[in-house]
Formats: C-alpha cells, structure tokens, sequence
C-alpha cells in the first residue's frame, strides 16, 4: 500500500517538473529571443505560361481576400493609427519613433475625456490587446479615450517591454517615448489632464508601474495585471528569476528610491490584479507588489475592511467566473489600493476575448474592474 502510494507521489512529481521545465524553456525563448536573420531569397526566372498563371492567380487571390477589420473599427467611435518621434521634443538625430493607436469613443460627454493608456504584453500587437480586452467597447460605454503604444520589433522580436533594466527604470529609454505620446495625444485632442490612467498585462504591467512612479504628476492611477514586483531586476536573467520568484529582500529599496527622488511624492493608487494558477508571472509578485504600494502610499493596514470573496459563477453560468477576493487598502476615506486574487486564472487578462491568446473568457471582467477604480481618482492641477 505504502509502495503503491509512494510510486504515485513520485510520477505526480515527475510530471509536475516536465510542465516546470517545458514552462521555463518557453519563458527563456520568449526573453532572449533574438531577429531573425533577413536573407534574400533566391528567385528562379518562371516559364512564360507559369508566370502568367501565377499572376493570374495572384490577383484572384487579392480579389477574394478581405483584410480583417479590428474590432475597434466596428464600434461608432474613431480608431486612429499614429507615431510619436522623439526629435519632435528636440532629442538628437536620429533619434527614435514609436507607433500608437487611439481610440475616441462617440459617446457625447461634457468636457475633456479621461485617458487610458493601454500597455501590451509580450507576443501581442496593440491591435491585438484592444481586442482582447475589449476595453475600446468599455470606452464607448463610459465615455473615455483609450490609447495603446506598441513596442517595435527591433527594440524586442517578442515586443517586450525592458522592464528589467536599470535606465527604464529610471524613466529613461522607451519610458520618455510612452510619455512623448501621451503628451501628444493629450494637447492634440484636449484630455482631461487631471483625469490620465495606465493600465497594463505582463511586461505592459510591468512598465505601467515604472511609468506612473517615475511620472506621478500625470498619472492619476495605475492598473497592473499580471505584473512583476517593482524595480528588482537588472538583466534578463534577472527577469526570469523575478517571474519565478520574486524578489525577497528587494522590495523597499526601489520604492525608498522613488520617494528620494521625488521629493514630495503626491501618492499612486493602484489596483493589482494576478491569477493563482499564473505560471509565467508567478502570484508572489502580486504579494510583493502589494507590499511595495503600501509602502509607496504609507499605508498601515490598521481598521481596514475585511478582505471580500466572490465565489465563482455556476457552470453553465451565462456569465462564467471565477472565484476572486480583493483586499481594499484606504487613506482616511480614498481607497488607495485594491488587490484582486483570482483563482484558477492562467497568465491572461481576465474576462477577456479567450480566442485571442493571453485572454481568459471567464471573469471577473479586469477591464471594468480597472475603470471603476480609475473613475475613483483624479489628479489635482
């Protein structure tokens, strides 16, 4: 009986550690990933009659193919495709550029609109995470604009944000273009500038948080799913073992910096938003980062409300979700901080398109729950 159990034990063991291993190749390949090589194909001159059939067909081909539309391009409201340069703000030759879309909801409002700016994950395009998250219909909604900057693929071939390195960190390299566009956008289209927000998945989580501390005169909140514990890596190694592990032992260092640097600092609410099952940013940097905001907003924890559970939807449930629990954190009566655990979610944005990777059809649906905090707090002149 004893051998029988141990046998088991020992082959659950044994799969658990192959998942590990093929987890971990795959969370190296996407980080270290380098360009292909471009080669120039080698053309062989065609047959008169081949190359007339292939240009025939060629054009039959472009005929009956459609491009599809986003999905943003079916809402009423107006989906833009635009570049933000650096030497616009006076940066040397050659300087550097940056895509972005933008979407402006029709919804008619009554003054500026509030701003969203939207940070992809790796492997994604920002067309791609508008879609996932369907936070463009959101918008329509609620009256808001959304924008999404998108990592170029000679800065990353996976569109990594370098969270993990020490410049952006401090604000520098793709950081300043992020801000370049926001500001861009803002004085072309008269945003609400007390009213700006930046939310992000994974490595866009990551550089959210570096943005909004680095940048918390125009940040008003800041909303991270899936994200790393701040400041703690410095190498691509270091990312890895941060996605793993965490960062014990790292945690107040980077935030006394932001306080040091920022003399006066005005305060970030945050809603931090992790899965349980998330494999590839594991949840102890969901504990850790709840560490750092309560530091970062000094709160104490004393007299807050108990922690709330949601249980998770029936199955076969109109609605399918998950059960969560979020933790609120106050200053005096502004909820500074919201912590939302999510059990049996992956590395995916919750109560996203799921037919479009890094999404997870069953809620609670993140992007609601990211503007009903954002929609709490506003950044005062």
């Amino acid at each position: 009986m004893i051998k029988g159990l141990t046998r088991l034990w020992l082959l659950g063991a044994k799969r658990i550690a192959k998942a590990q291993k093929a987890q971990n190749k795959k969370l190296i390949k996407v980080l270290f990933a380098k360009p292909p090589a471009v080669k120039s194909p080698r053309r062989r001159p065609a047959a008169p009659a081949a190359a007339a059939t292939a240009t025939v067909a060629t054009k039959r081909t472009q005929t009956a193919a459609k491009p599809a539309i986003p999905a943003a391009a079916r809402l009423p409201g107006k989906w833009m495709a635009s570049y933000y340069s650096s030497l616009a703000d006076g940066a040397s030759p050659p300087g550097r550029r940056m895509s972005y879309w933008l979407y402006l909801p029709a919804k008619v409002v009554s003054g500026p609109l509030p701003l969203v700016v939207m940070l992809h994950g790796c492997e994604q395009t920002a067309v791609r995470f508008s879609e996932g998250t369907r936070m463009n219909r959101l918008a329509e909604q609620k009256g808001f604009a959304v924008l999404y900057p998108q990592q170029s693929l000679r800065r990353h071939p996976n569109r990594c944000w370098h969270w993990y390195e020490k410049p952006t960190q401090d604000g520098g390299g793709d950081v300043q273009l992020i801000v370049g566009i926001i500001g861009q956008v803002v004085d072309k289209y008269a945003m609400d500038r007390s009213r700006i927000y930046i939310a992000g998945l994974s490595a866009g989580a990551s550089m959210a948080g570096i943005v909004a501390l680095n940048f918390p005169n125009l940040i008003a909140a800041v909303g991270l799913h899936s994200g790393t514990v701040f400041g703690a890596g410095r190498s691509r190694m270091d990312a890895y073992a941060i996605m793993q592990t965490g960062a014990a032992g790292k945690i107040g260092g980077p935030i006394r910096d932001v306080l040091e640097k920022s003399g006066a600092f005005p305060g970030m609410p945050a809603i931090l938003i992790h899965g349980q099952s998330d494999k590839v940013v594991r949840p102890v940097n969901l504990t850790q980062l709840a560490q750092q905001f309560r530091l970062l907003n000094r709160l104490s924890g004393d007299g807050e409300p108990p922690p709330v559970l949601k249980l998770a939807a029936k199955p076969g449930a109109r609605n399918p979700a998950n059960a969560y629990k979020t933790i609120d954190h106050y200053s005096g009566r502004k909820l500074m901080l919201r912590v939302c655990d999510i059990l049996q979610l992956d590395h995916a944005w919750s109560g996203g398109d799921c037919k479009l990777q890094y999404n997870a059809c069953a809620g609670p649906d993140a992007s609601k729950m990211m503007w009903d905090f954002f929609a709490r707090h506003r950044r005062s002149a």
